[in-house]
């Protein structure tokens, strides 16, 4: 795989002063590109229904695409990083080449792994699949093989979606709420807060983090209020990994990281282009989308490997 290295230098991260400095220079440039993110998803939401009246391109038909990757996540059991695209649910193995799961050109807006060969998803029904033109819930048992819809059908459109203490989190595009479900039937509607992207707490049910248009921002009570962390860079996207490390990516790629739930921040590496997935495994592998291309990290988001480009 070719390495990708980030030229930039690393902040401290021990004190309250350096992360406020960690989101200083490129915060306002930041703002403006996330403010741009959150408009298009509001666009994109709108549009769906047209455009799933359109013949889908087949441009996905006959090769593997990463355009439009909106959920990374590494199965368990085969231990693949699998991608949910606009393109299909696409399997990147090491030493074989990456594959669309079933042929199944179908656009997944959110995806998360449960456990081996058990995934969560949302999204819109490809050509000729028919249904609503959002899939609400949906799950695949068979390594997505083969998908049910379990709730909210032609309700909700989860922009993100993640699992984790038993619990569904979503974040429905179609409302601008925040939902949470036990059994993956029933859904708690809780914060309206639009937001780019959020993330779970390893150790705390209740404790989540998400990217809004004034900053990261943070809820103590399983997402019904959230307040702005004023000393957190700015960023686009994050992920909890399982050891407790939070990481982040800002709208230029940069990977920034916090070992104490987003109250100080180090800066590490970089994407090198806007970030459009990102999943913390354990702290040390990240793996991240950007156009075009699938990179993972193995220490931590420092330095990136291109794991597949178009």
């Amino acid at each position: 795989m070719a390495r990708q290295t980030s030229a930039a230098k690393p902040r401290g991260g021990s004190s309250g002063g350096a992360a406020r400095t960690a989101g200083g220079g490129t915060r306002g440039r930041g703002r403006g590109r996330m403010l741009a993110v959150l408009a298009g998803v509001v666009a994109a939401a709108a549009a769906a229904t047209l455009a799933l009246t359109t013949p889908w391109s087949d441009a996905g038909a006959d090769s593997v695409e990463v355009a439009h990757v909106h959920g990374l996540g590494i199965d368990p059991g085969d231990g693949a990083l699998y991608a949910g695209t606009h393109y299909g649910l696409i399997r990147l193995a090491d030493g074989v080449e990456p594959v669309r799961v079933a042929e199944r050109v179908q656009d997944y807006m959110g995806f998360t792994v449960v456990g081996p060969g058990h995934y969560l998803a949302s999204g819109h029904p490809g050509q000729g699949q028919g249904g609503p033109s959002s899939l609400g819930l949906i799950e695949s048992t068979d390594g997505g093989q083969s998908w049910q819809t379990l709730s909210l059908a032609g309700e909700a459109d989860f922009h993100a979606l993640r699992f984790r203490h038993g619990l569904v989190y979503g974040y429905n595009s179609l409302t601008g709420g925040f939902m949470v479900s036990s059994d993956r039937r029933t859904w708690e509607s809780r914060a309206e807060l639009p937001m780019g992207n959020f993330a779970v707490s390893p150790g705390d049910a209740d404790l989540l983090v998400a990217t809004t248009q004034r900053g990261l921002a943070l809820s103590r009570d399983g997402g019904r209020t959230f307040e702005v962390l004023q000393s957190a860079p700015f960023l686009q996207l994050v992920s909890w990994a399982e050891d407790g490390t939070l990481i982040g990516a800002d709208p230029d790629g940069t990977i920034q990281a916090s070992r104490d739930g987003g109250g100080t921040w180090e800066q590490r590496g970089s994407l090198g282009d806007t970030p459009n997935a990102l999943d913390a495994t354990d702290g040390q592998r990240v793996h991240a989308a950007v156009a075009g291309a699938i990179l993972t990290s193995g220490d931590g988001g420092r330095t990136f490997d291109v794991r597949f480009r178009e």
